[in-house]
Parts: C-alpha cells; structure tokens; sequence
C-alpha cells in the first residue's frame, strides 16, 4: 500500500479538521463501497417517491388513520411526513396569496387539493402549470367541451381579460369549481356503470369537437414498440422478459388496426371524473388528452382500479363485477365491437408494460412492480375478463 502526505493531497480546510481528531500517524482511508452507496441512494428515493404518494392520497382525502394502515405506519410517522411535505408547498402558497388579485380576488382561502392545484376561497380552482402550450390546450379543450354542453370547469378571466397569468416561471389558470367530489365507495357497481356512462358521453363530445383543435396523435402500438423497448433493453429486461414483450407487442399488432381511434381523456381515473349525490357532474384535467385507440380509456381506468394503494383493495371477483359494469354503461351509450372486447386484455397487459417503463424510467422502483403485478394478474384471468365483459 502506498501513503500519501496528507499535506499534499487535502485541502488545507479539510486537513485542518482531520488533524482535530488525528495527527502525527498514519490513517487509512478506506474505497466507498459503490453498491452500499446505490442502495442507499435508491432507498432514499424510494421513500421520497412513498411520502410523496401518502400526501398525495392525503389531499385526496385519505384520513391519517386510513393512511396508517395502508402504509403500516405510526401515527407520528404519518404526521412528520405530512407535515415535511407540507412545508415543501409553503412557498406557492404564499405566492398564490400574491397572485390573486389579479383576478380580482382576495387569498380568504387557500387550500392545497393537488400537488398542482389548490381550492381558492371555496369557489375556484387554480392549476399551476410548468409548460405554456399544454396549459393553452387545457383551457382550448374545456371551452370547446364547454360549448357543446359538456359538464367542465370554466376558465375565470382576469382582470385583464387573460385566460391565464405568467408568474415566476410558472403558468396559473383559473377555473370555477364545479360541484362533486371523489368517489369514496370505489367498489358500488352503480357507480362503475355511471362511470362506464360518463366516459361514453367525453368520447361522443371529443368526435364532436376533433375538427376544431389539432391534438396530439399517439399510438399505443407505436409507444410499445419505441420508447418502451427501449428503457426495457437498456434495463437488461429485468422486469419483463424479451419473450414475454415481444409475444405481447406481436399480438397488439395484429388487432391494432381493429381498433378504433379518437381523441380520448388518456388518464381516467375518479379524481379526475366527479359525482354530486351520487349523479355524475363534471369532468376535469385534460393535460394528456390524445388521439389514441378509445378502449385505451377504458382499460386504463379499470387496471388503475388495481393499483391503488388501498387498506381495501379489490379482490378478483370485485374488479371483474367491476370491469362488466363500466363496459354495460359504455355501451349504453357507445356500441363496443366485438374485435374491441377481445383484445381488451391484450390493451390492458401493453398499458401495464408501458407503465412499468414509465416508471424505471423515473426510478420508481415499486411502482414499476406493481405495474407488472397487474400484467401478471391480467395474463392470468384473460378468459374470466372476456367472459365478464
């Protein structure tokens, strides 16, 4: 082993601390361990992606008791977390206190709802946005919907007569509160069948209103075989195999052209879909509308049913009851063919794949494997899911 003069190496700061606690002798200075050193790093970032996740289920109205038991946590644990979150959102708070007489209003109430969103004295919403042109297609899409007498949130002008103020690098839109709130019993079949209706009604408006905006033209198909191969490869397909991918993307391929395409909402889920005594009443948040194939809405509202971090998740025979109860509303409305029924499990598993890329790629470890607990729940109950829907 070969010594270094100290003298020669560290800075004399540094040097000058070390000599507080040693001098005169040798010290040895052992290699960082890179793999402790990784695993520590990714501890600490998955327990900041779960904190983020209970304040956001928080917000969502999840009690601290509920949040206890789902993340088997104490009580003080869950109030430090929430708390140290909290305090993360100080600054826009008091910004948004600012901000608001532009609207010629007074901060008498501000309450947080979203990490992006926050209730504005009982009767408004104001949404903070980081990109400009996807909050000017929000607010382009909402007065589209809105005149064709689709239950959205107004956009409250300001005082200049703008749609939105630019403040700090951020973009704020204003909206009215519409009436409703999240469904807290997930699992009444009446309201999955009113929520198979309620989607029914956003994509017969969306045919409507196509012509009138151009919008993002996605593929599913395309994003498989793209961007999620791609973080797959470059992930050594440590959460799926190759065989399984390439036997999934082949069958997708083969009913793609099957399917029919339209604009659709891109992320349904209840928070985003409201109800007022038990009656649907409102639609909001249209960051991710697309054009895609329409049973993507559908699928994905159903598998993110599965993903919820819950003390009551669905059991097999719930979600089934479920998925043939928000099929029965759509098509009360919308007829589904018969080549769409079929290759809903296909969609599912592809919308679980393309998840669990989705998150490897945000180094979301956990929630990458809950994406393909689902594909593997789904692979397995193909049949019972055909024969349900």
């Amino acid at each position: 082993m070969k010594y270094v003069n100290a003298s020669n190496l560290l800075p004399k700061e540094l040097l000058s601390a070390i000599q507080q606690h040693f001098q005169g002798g040798y010290l040895y200075i052992p290699k960082v361990n890179d793999s402790i050193t990784k695993r520590q790093t990714d501890y600490k970032t998955e327990l900041e992606k779960r904190n983020y996740r209970i304040y956001l289920k928080y917000l969502e109205g999840t009690s601290g008791k509920q949040l206890r038991k789902i993340y088997h946590l104490s009580e003080s644990s869950i109030r430090r977390i929430l708390l140290k979150e909290k305090r993360r959102y100080q600054k826009m708070e008091e910004m948004i206190a600012q901000i608001l007489p532009l609207w010629g209003m007074e901060p008498k109430q501000i309450k947080q709802i979203y990490p992006s969103a926050w209730e504005i004295n009982h009767s408004y919403i104001l949404k903070s946005y980081d990109n400009q042109s996807q909050l000017e297609r929000n607010s382009k899409i909402t007065a589209i919907l809105s005149r064709h007498n689709i239950p959205v949130a107004k956009t409250v002008l300001t005082k200049a007569g703008g749609n939105y103020i630019a403040h700090q690098n951020a973009y704020f839109l204003m909206t009215k509160k519409l009436p409703g709130n999240n469904i807290s019993d997930r699992k009444d079949q009446t309201t999955a069948y009113k929520m198979g209706c309620a989607i029914a009604q956003l994509h017969g408006a969306f045919v409507k209103c196509e012509t009138e905006i151009a919008f993002w033209d996605n593929s599913l198909l395309s994003e498989i075989k793209g961007w999620v191969r791609e973080t797959l490869e470059d992930h050594e397909w440590q959460i799926i195999d190759h065989e399984t991918y390439v036997k999934e993307a082949k069958t997708l391929e083969a009913v793609y052209q099957d399917l029919p395409r339209q604009l659709i909402h891109r992320d349904v889920h209840f928070g985003n879909f409201l109800f007022y005594e038990g009656a649907f009443s409102g639609y909001i948040d249209f960051d991710l509308s697309q054009r895609n194939i329409r049973i993507f809405d559908i699928c994905y509202f159903l598998t993110g049913l599965l993903s919820e971090e819950t003390n009551d998740p669905f059991t097999k025979k719930e979600w089934l009851e479920t998925a043939a109860s928000v099929i029965a509303g759509y098509e009360s409305i919308i007829p589904i063919s018969s080549k769409e029924k079929a290759a809903v499990p296909c969609v599912m598993k592809c919308i679980e794949i393309l998840c669990a890329a989705y998150f490897i790629r945000i180094k979301d470890a956990k929630r990458a494997q809950d994406a393909i607990r689902i594909f593997h729940f789904i692979q397995d109950n193909e049949e019972k899911i055909l024969n349900f829907i």
